[in-house]
């Protein structure tokens, strides 16, 4: 009998320990960041204050989660912010998220190659951000100057962050292909690719305001059209209606 309370107690320690650290492990939500997050990021701005406040209960969650590390440079806090918000932002409306094939945000100053070396005399090479593979497995490499400028109000529809998480979503169901399983159930499947193909069409035919990165493949569609479609809504609605609609269904913006 003594035996089975000590056990039972040794087991409710261990589970208050460990419910404890995880509870430790969010850091509050820094007052100063709420500025900083309305000076750069236009789709918290058009938050309501109760929606505010969940963004920024998910962005420190996210933090939690995954690490970020930077090369030759210190991360800011500004840096943060918009690595999380680019996070979130796709997400935001699924109540629960966990970016379950992502350990490590690796940030460099500038633009990088395939090598991940510096790629200033090979412009052709140059990279703003990727999803890693093989050593490079659950990590996402990211282009500090190129994840700046996504933010700024003269990119208008082009967001390095966003692009590189909705590729990472993508990825969830083992390939990257434009067809994420997370976002787009199976009957809206042809409906999604049917789209994608007249919407590239008119990418390559110069007929579109869709930048033209996305007429590459179905992969690269998905994220170009996500980055107009959370940074110019309005636009994307008047412009591509049909794609708009497709796009607020896998995003459950509706």
């Amino acid at each position: 009998m003594a035996f089975t309370i000590a056990f039972i107690v040794l087991v409710g320690f261990a589970i208050y320990a460990f419910t404890s650290t995880r509870k430790k492990k969010v850091k509050p939500f820094p007052a100063n960041w709420h500025n900083l997050l309305l000076q750069h990021v236009y789709y918290y701005k058009n938050l309501s204050t109760s929606e505010q406040k969940r963004f920024q209960n998910r962005m420190m969650m996210f933090l939690s989660e995954v690490n970020l590390e930077s090369v030759d440079f210190e991360l800011t806090e500004l840096d943060k912010i918009l690595i999380a918000s680019s996070a979130v932002i796709p997400v935001f409306n699924f109540l629960e998220w966990y970016y379950k094939n992502l350990s490590t945000v690796l940030v460099y100053p500038d633009q990088f190659n395939e090598d991940l070396g510096f790629a200033q005399t090979d412009k052709k090479r140059q990279i703003a951000g990727m999803v890693g593979n093989g050593q490079f497995e659950h990590q996402m490499i990211l282009s500090r100057k190129a994840l700046h400028e996504g933010f700024e109000e003269k990119s208008h529809i082009h967001n390095t962050g966003i692009h590189e998480f909705v590729h990472l979503i993508d990825k969830l169901d083992g390939i990257i292909d434009g067809v994420p399983e997370a976002l787009i159930q199976r009957s809206y499947v042809i409906p999604w690719l049917k789209i994608i193909h007249k919407e590239m069409e008119a990418i390559n035919a110069n007929q579109s305001d869709i930048r033209n990165y996305g007429g590459i493949n179905e992969a690269e569609f998905l994220a170009v059209a996500s980055e107009y479609f959370f940074e110019q809504p309005a636009l994307m609605k008047k412009k591509h209606p049909d794609l708009y609609q497709m796009l607020q269904v896998c995003f459950q913006t509706k």
